[in-house]
C-alpha cells in the first residue's frame, strides 16, 4: 500500500461513523407535559465540534465536559413558571415544574424526573454522597442526585440550568 493510500483510508477512518447506532427507550412528552407513550429512538451521537457548533461555551462545559455552573447563576434556579425542562442537547423531556422545589443550593432542583426511562444516574449511598445524572438520549451531564431531597422520594436532582430548556 503506498503512503497516499494509506493516508487517504486513514481520514476516512477519522470521520467514519459506524450506521448502526444503539437504540434507546425514552417517555415522550408533548410540551403541555402530557405523556404520550414510550418511543425506540437512536442515540444522539455527535462529533466534539457538532456540540460546539449547538451548544453555547458554557452549555458545552457543562454538558459535554461534565461541568458545573456556579450556584444562583443560572437561569431556572429561582424559576417558579409551570412547564417541562427539556434537554439542551437533544430536546428530550426530562422534568416537569410540578417537581422542582427550592433546595437553597442555587441550583434548580427537582425531587424526581418527568420520566425514569428518560434519565441515567446511580443511587447515592449516604448523606451527600452524589451521584451523576446523565440523559439518557444523548449522554448529556445534567447534574447530580442526593438523598437529601422532601417526600416522597427523598431525591434530590440537582441540575444545571444550562444543561436545560424551559417549555412554559
Amino acid at each position: 500500500m503506498e503512503r497516499r493510500d494509506f493516508l487517504g483510508l486513514l481520514a476516512v477512518a477519522a470521520v467514519w461513523r459506524p450506521s448502526s447506532r444503539e437504540d434507546v427507550t425514552i417517555v415522550d412528552f408533548a410540551d403541555t407535559g402530557e405523556r404520550r407513550g414510550v418511543i425506540h429512538v437512536q442515540k444522539v451521537v455527535k462529533s466534539e465540534a457538532e456540540w460546539r457548533k449547538q451548544l453555547s461555551p458554557l452549555a458545552f462545559a457543562i454538558a459535554r465536559e461534565r461541568g458545573t455552573e456556579r450556584p444562583f447563576t443560572g437561569a431556572y434556579w429561582d424559576l417558579h413558571d409551570k412547564g417541562i425542562f427539556r434537554c439542551v442537547c437533544c430536546d428530550t423531556a426530562l422534568f416537569a415544574s410540578k417537581a422542582k422545589f427550592d433546595s437553597g443550593t442555587g441550583w434548580p432542583s427537582f425531587w424526581e424526573p418527568i420520566a425514569e426511562e428518560n434519565v441515567k444516574h446511580g443511587k447515592p449511598s449516604s448523606g451527600y454522597t452524589e451521584s451523576e445524572v446523565t440523559c439518557r438520549r444523548c449522554d448529556a451531564h445534567l447534574g447530580d442526585l442526593f438523598n437529601d431531597g422532601p417526600k416522597p422520594t427523598g431525591l434530590r436532582y440537582c441540575i444545571d440550568s444550562v444543561a436545560l430548556r424551559f417549555v412554559k
